[in-house]
């Protein structure tokens, strides 16, 4: 009996002593567990006689009920321990300001742009890009605008010093370049829009230096206008989100394309708000036409095999118009009011299945 005290005094010192769930764990396993101190004492009663195991199975078995207590006991106050200490170290003091949840935003025109190349995807267009710097030529001269047109005076482009070989570089004024280098670099047919920055020497509440464009170009055989229209059509409903809209194209002249028009499109601007596709007003909102037969031999292409159609219109319009801005001038003046309320979140992603609306 005096090593069964002895190790039950051994065994509930060490798991008073247990500093951790892992030390106590140990200490179960070596008593309790298939090879543990206790277990063998119990294997040994089926050895004994009748009269030894009436002596000693009472004490065997009271043994393994006070470490198993014992146990129970020393874990319930090991996890209330730990658990007090976790909350003691994750405690949030709700009086406190919360943290400042992110300020960044989407800015319109970017959303805009994106808007525009969710919607021109699903129309089976790719995403084209061309330098700002160009050539007079790309610029100007492959686009059938001659060299008396007003838009090559110096009050509207921003010209570069003449190179060492005389030629002269622009910052482009429209992305219709990119057009001119993609007929040159692809084989039609193609199907691209051009978006980016363009700069002209102007400066009011709808017009700054830097603004953003995007222009369309589709060539391909026996191209029309009406696949012009339909395309328009259907860019407008998606864009402005509306089931029905109305168009009309007005003649125009566009050195590039002919025949040229401007595009109106029925709205309403009743309590000061542009609704598509109602009312009884006219609303311009770009420019079009099909490509112009010198434009398409400047590219190395014969117009009698291929034709096309173009198109072009402000980014910044078409968010000014979409969301409500009245001053142009304030897309650029980096104020951070005004992005707080017109900037978007990052998680409103144009999609056509959720509206390309944010």
């Amino acid at each position: 009996m005096t090593d069964i005290q002895s190790l039950e005094t051994e065994l509930l010192g060490a798991i008073a002593a247990a500093g951790t769930l892992a030390d106590l764990e140990d200490i179960r396993v070596k008593a309790l567990g298939k090879s543990g101190s206790v277990t063998a004492l119990l294997k040994t009663l089926g050895s004994l006689s009748p009269e030894e195991r009436q002596v000693k199975g009472p004490r065997f078995n009271g043994l393994r009920e006070q470490v198993t207590a014992a146990l129970t006991d020393r874990k319930a106050a090991l996890e209330t321990a730990a658990l007090d200490a976790r909350l003691a170290s994750e405690r949030v003091d709700v009086t406190l300001n919360p943290p400042l949840a992110p300020r960044g935003s989407i800015h319109p025109i970017s959303q805009v742009m994106d808007e525009l190349t969710e919607i021109f995807a699903d129309l089976g267009f790719s995403v084209a890009e061309g330098p700002e710097i160009e050539t007079d030529w790309h610029n100007f001269t492959a686009l059938n605008i001659p060299p008396e047109h007003p838009a090559r005076a110096m009050h509207d482009t921003f010209y570069f010093p003449p190179d060492d070989k005389g030629e002269r570089h622009v910052l482009r004024t429209h992305t219709s370049p990119v057009q001119v280098r993609t007929m040159l670099e692809s084989k039609p047919p193609l199907r691209i829009i051009a978006p980016g920055r363009v700069y002209r020497c102007d400066s009011d509440a709808t017009h700054t230096p830097m603004f953003h464009q995007v222009e369309g170009l589709v060539i391909g055989r026996d191209i029309t206008m009406a696949h012009l229209k339909w395309t328009l059509e259907t860019f407008v409903k998606a864009f402005f989100e509306v089931d029905h809209v109305t168009m009309r194209l007005r003649p125009s002249y566009f050195p590039f394309t002919e025949p040229s028009a401007e595009v109106d499109v029925q709205c309403s601007w009743s309590g000061g708000e542009l609704k598509v596709g109602e009312g009884s007003d006219w609303l311009e909102i770009l420019g079009c036409g099909m490509v112009n037969p010198h434009v398409l031999e400047a590219c190395n292409l014969d117009p009698d095999e291929w034709q096309g159609f173009a198109f072009g219109c402000g980014v910044d319009r078409l968010a000014m118009l979409k969301y409500g801005m009245t001053d142009l001038r304030a897309f650029f003046d980096a104020d951070l009011r005004w992005l707080r309320h017109y900037g978007f979140s990052f998680l409103d992603v144009p999609t056509l299945s959720g509206g390309v609306g944010a």
